[in-house]
């Protein structure tokens, strides 16, 4: 039974993004990548996005060609998940009855989505978004004529309502909490967001909550809430998603909201690390712990986790970036803002461009810029920085000068 240089246990973004960063830097040890999809690693933001609208096909998420992986002398176990850690022997074993020996181990096993303990939750026609076959499943009920009902006013929820309605559906979107994304922008952004919605269509309720799903011979028929009854051909569940730290957890590591470890995502064995959604890390820019759940932070942590092996020094030293497309809003957010900063609005929530600055004082938490492009990179300079809010506001001053007296 040879040994493996590194076991990668999660054959997500930050799984590949580590299998490249090794062989990129030269790592020639024999590398497994072991996920319980039977696909190859793709990228997930499509799936609720490019995909659902039409725009691309599944195919083209694939992080790497099918060739990949061969020709980079990585052995492949995808559709067979891992059932046990042995960290002192330092293995893995796996569904199919190997077991892989491994000098170093990263863990990159992901998130899956949250789900709701309410009658009727498994009736054919009930769904969440998370894996490739589950967005051809969601498309198949849009159409002039079909009634989508969706729990939740998250990111998912608001693509899969978006995407939707540009299809001709008739979506009701039910949100626990008094507006849509509340905790994440405020109540001036989240208001934005309600807006957006209900102009275009979006039967959008707040300050709801779901106590059943209904059905007749085995197929969903509606959703049964304090708003009362809203009728359904499909269901879509958008409640968030939970880490998978189990098999992390069962091996004796440290879980807290995710496998904890230091800047260089290390846990408390320095040769196992953990990624992407599951690492709840030490971020420098911070001074605090993070745990991302975003396609940016899977990446550039798969990045991170394969230069820690190869002993390069780099740290997780980067904000929390994400983005979104819905109806004509395009944004990209940089930071770790919360619901409780204030927000500075650059340019004209009515014309639908502007940038928005969350502070902490004169401490800039996060930004966002809405059609308005190719400014990221700025507003990623200027948060964590201290600027009058005066200046942020001031569109004659530059984003380039922002930091300056």
């Amino acid at each position: 039974m040879s040994t493996h240089g590194t076991v990668i246990v999660g054959a997500g973004l930050a799984g590949a993004k580590t299998c490249e960063g090794l062989r990129a830097g030269g790592y020639t040890d024999p590398i497994a990548l072991v996920g319980d999809e039977p696909e190859r690693p793709y990228e997930r933001p499509g799936l609720s996005k490019e995909v659902l609208l039409g725009k691309d096909e599944l195919s083209s998420l694939y992080v790497h060609d099918a060739e990949w992986y061969a020709e980079n002398s990585v052995s492949t176990y995808f559709g067979t998940g891992a059932t046990t850690l042995n960290l002192d022997e330092r293995t893995v074993a796996l569904e199919n009855g190997e077991t892989l020996p491994y000098e170093n181990l990263v863990l990159a096993t992901g998130s899956n989505p949250r789900t709701l303990p309410l009658d009727g939750a498994g009736l054919e026609g009930v769904h969440t978004l998370r894996r490739m076959p589950d967005t051809p499943a969601i498309k198949a009920h849009f159409g002039e004529g079909k009634r989508l009902v969706i729990i939740g006013a998250g990111w998912i929820g608001l693509e899969v309502a978006a995407a939707a309605r540009l299809a001709g559906t008739e979506v009701t979107v039910l949100e626990y909490a008094s507006l849509p994304l509340q905790r994440v922008l405020g109540d001036t952004l989240a208001a934005y967001i309600y807006d957006l919605h209900t102009e275009n269509g979006v039967d959008l309720r707040t300050s709801v909550s779901v106590t059943a799903i209904t059905g007749e011979n085995g197929h969903v028929t509606g959703v049964e809430s304090s708003a009362g009854h809203f009728d359904a051909d499909a269901v879509v569940i958008g409640v968030g998603a939970a880490p998978n730290t189990e098999l992390a957890a069962s091996a004796g590591l440290a879980v807290d909201n995710g496998v904890l470890v230091d800047e260089k995502l290390r846990t408390e064995r320095p040769e196992v690390l953990a990624v992407g959604d599951i690492a709840n890390a030490r971020n420098t820019a911070t001074g605090g712990r993070l745990r991302v759940e975003h396609w940016d932070n899977a990446m550039r942590q798969g990045e991170l986790a394969a230069q820690t092996i190869l002993g390069t020094g780099a740290t997780y030293d980067w904000q929390p970036y994400f983005f979104t497309d819905q109806f004509d809003f395009g944004m990209e957010y940089v930071g770790h803002g919360s619901a409780d900063d204030t927000v500075q609005i650059r340019g004209s929530l009515d014309a639908g461009e502007f940038i928005a600055f969350w502070t902490n004082g004169e401490r800039v938490t996060a930004a966002m810029n809405v059609n308005i492009w190719d400014v990221n990179d700025d507003l990623r300079a200027v948060v964590g920085r201290e600027v009058a809010p005066a200046r942020l506001t001031d569109e004659s001053v530059s984003l380039g000068d922002l930091l300056g007296s």
